[in-house]
C-alpha cells in the first residue's frame, strides 16, 4: 500500500472571534491578516506559512484581540496529505498572482499620462511631483505584495519590471522638466518657455 508523503513544512492555523468586542476590532483583524496574505479556509479561520516573522506578527495581533475583548488561537499544524498541501500552496500563489495582475493593470495609465504631459509641453516640476507620488504608491504596493508572496506567484517578475520602467520613465521626464525650467547656460530656450531677465547691478544703478 502506497503511503502519502508527509511534508516537513509547518503551517499556522489561526482562529479569531471578535464577538462582543468593539466593532473596529473586526476590521483591524481582517486588514492585518489580509496584509499578511492569510488564506481563509472559512469565516474566522485562516492559514499562513509558519515563518518566524509571520508567527511574530500573528502573535502580536492575537495579543491585541485578547486585550480588546475578542478571542483567538494560533496552532502550528502539518498538512499530511501532499496533494492537499500542493492545492493550498497554489491557492496562495493564485491570490498573489491576482494582486500582481491588478498592479500591472494600472501601469500603462501611469506611462500614458507622462506621454500626454510631454505632448502638451507640460514637463514641469509640479507634474514631476504628482507623478512621483503615484510612483511611490506603486512601489509601496509592489513591496506589500512581495512581502506576502511566500511561494513565488506568477507575475512577480513582470510587476517588478513594470514598476522599474515607471521609475526610469519618470527619471527621463524629470530630466526634460529640468531642461525646460532650468536650462543650461547658452542653451537655446525651449519653444513656448517663458524666461525672466534678472536685473544686474548696472541696471539698478541706471
Amino acid at each position: 500500500m502506497t503511503q502519502t508523503r508527509t511534508s516537513e513544512r509547518s503551517w499556522l492555523l489561526i482562529t479569531v472571534s471578535t464577538a462582543g468586542a468593539p466593532p473596529a476590532l473586526r476590521v483591524q483583524v481582517w486588514r492585518r491578516l489580509r496584509a499578511l496574505g492569510a488564506l481563509y479556509l472559512q469565516q474566522s479561520v485562516c492559514l499562513l506559512p509558519d515563518r518566524p516573522e509571520v508567527t511574530r506578527a500573528v502573535r502580536r495581533l492575537l495579543d491585541r484581540v485578547h486585550h480588546d475583548g475578542g478571542q483567538g488561537r494560533l496552532l502550528k499544524v502539518a498538512l499530511t496529505d501532499s496533494v492537499e498541501e500542493h492545492a493550498v500552496i497554489e491557492d496562495f500563489r493564485r491570490e498573489r498572482g491576482v494582486e500582481y495582475a491588478d498592479l500591472l493593470e494600472r501601469i500603462p495609465e501611469f506611462l500614458a499620462e507622462l506621454d500626454r504631459e510631454r505632448a502638451r509641453g507640460r514637463t514641469t516640476y509640479a507634474e514631476v511631483e504628482e507623478s512621483e507620488a503615484d510612483l511611490h504608491r506603486y512601489q509601496s504596493w509592489l513591496a506589500k505584495i512581495a512581502a506576502r508572496d511566500y511561494f513565488d506567484a506568477p507575475g512577480a517578475a513582470d510587476a517588478q519590471a513594470a514598476v522599474e520602467r515607471c521609475a526610469a520613465d519618470l527619471a527621463a521626464f524629470e530630466e526634460d522638466a529640468l531642461a525646460a525650467e532650468a536650462p543650461e547656460p547658452n542653451r537655446p530656450p525651449v519653444p513656448g518657455q517663458r524666461h525672466l531677465r534678472i536685473a544686474d547691478a548696472n541696471d539698478l544703478d541706471a
